[in-house]
């Protein structure tokens, strides 16, 4: 499963504890539980963000059950189990599509972007990458929303096209180590093991730049070096893997005639 952006649910949640109402910080949050499988957590994060949605918190209206107390996000913030009895996937992506109707003389990309990660919580790519494409219809040069339509696209069984929303992410943004990962995944689901292979060494490469002593960087790191003896194995070339299983990222970047 790849996922739709990278995770910093630390972040988005203090965030959240100093400005509760905030709407991106919510839409990141429940992008954040969706690539982490909370999905009940991600449904009340969205449904959090209609909540405090100035345009669309009157579709609530009458929803009592819906409506959380007024300390309701805070405590999801800090407990993941909250609100599971409060919402439920279909309620809220059935107020998502009433918040598209209500909508329906323009586009909102963000509300365009909660629809998608509720398709891919059902498991709807397809209805997915719609409403990714739409979102991109008014946001082309949003690298985040290029690598979560490739991330879906990719969950769909659509490697080839998840190669191209890849890319195009990563020509708005070089140095997104989420999308070089997510796209060395699909090269080796289309059997492009050396093209794999160099694209995560390209995203290690980026890390040790970075110089990142974030967790979440930490476990991507593990996660891109595991992808990259997968890649490795299947080229038949032991030395490397070899290489790869004692960490030795100077001497595989040579291999591969990339810049250290």
């Amino acid at each position: 499963m790849q996922t739709l952006s990278p995770v910093g649910k630390a972040d988005q949640e203090r965030c959240l504890e100093l400005h509760p109402n905030n709407l991106p910080a919510l839409m990141a949050l429940a992008v954040s539980l969706t690539n982490t499988g909370m999905r009940n957590d991600a449904c009340e994060a969205l449904l959090c963000w209609l909540r405090h949605n100035p345009k669309y918190k009157h579709l609530l209206k009458g929803k009592t059950h819906l409506m959380g107390s007024p300390n309701s996000q805070r405590r999801m913030s800090t407990a993941p189990n909250v609100g599971r009895h409060e919402s439920s996937l279909p309620e809220v992506k059935e107020l998502f599509l009433e918040a598209v109707q209500h909508n329906s003389d323009s586009v909102d990309p963000d509300l365009q972007t909660g629809l998608g990660v509720l398709y891919n919580l059902s498991g709807e790519f397809n209805k997915a990458v719609e409403a990714f494409n739409t979102a991109l219809s008014v946001r082309p040069e949003d690298y985040l929303l290029w690598n979560r339509l490739g991330a879906t696209l990719a969950n769909g069984d659509r490697s080839k096209e998840a190669v191209e929303a890849y890319t195009r992410a990563l020509e708005l943004q070089p140095g997104f180590i989420r999308s070089r990962y997510n796209l060395g995944i699909s090269c080796i689901n289309l059997g492009a093991h050396r093209e794999a292979a160099s694209n995560f060494l390209t995203a290690l490469s980026l890390q040790r730049k970075s110089r990142s002593r974030q967790q979440s960087h930490q476990v991507m790191s593990g996660n891109i070096w595991a992808a990259l003896r997968i890649a490795l194995s299947m080229m038949d070339q032991p030395e490397l893997f070899q290489a790869a299983n004692i960490g030795d990222l100077d001497l595989l970047m040579r291999a591969f005639n990339l810049d250290i």
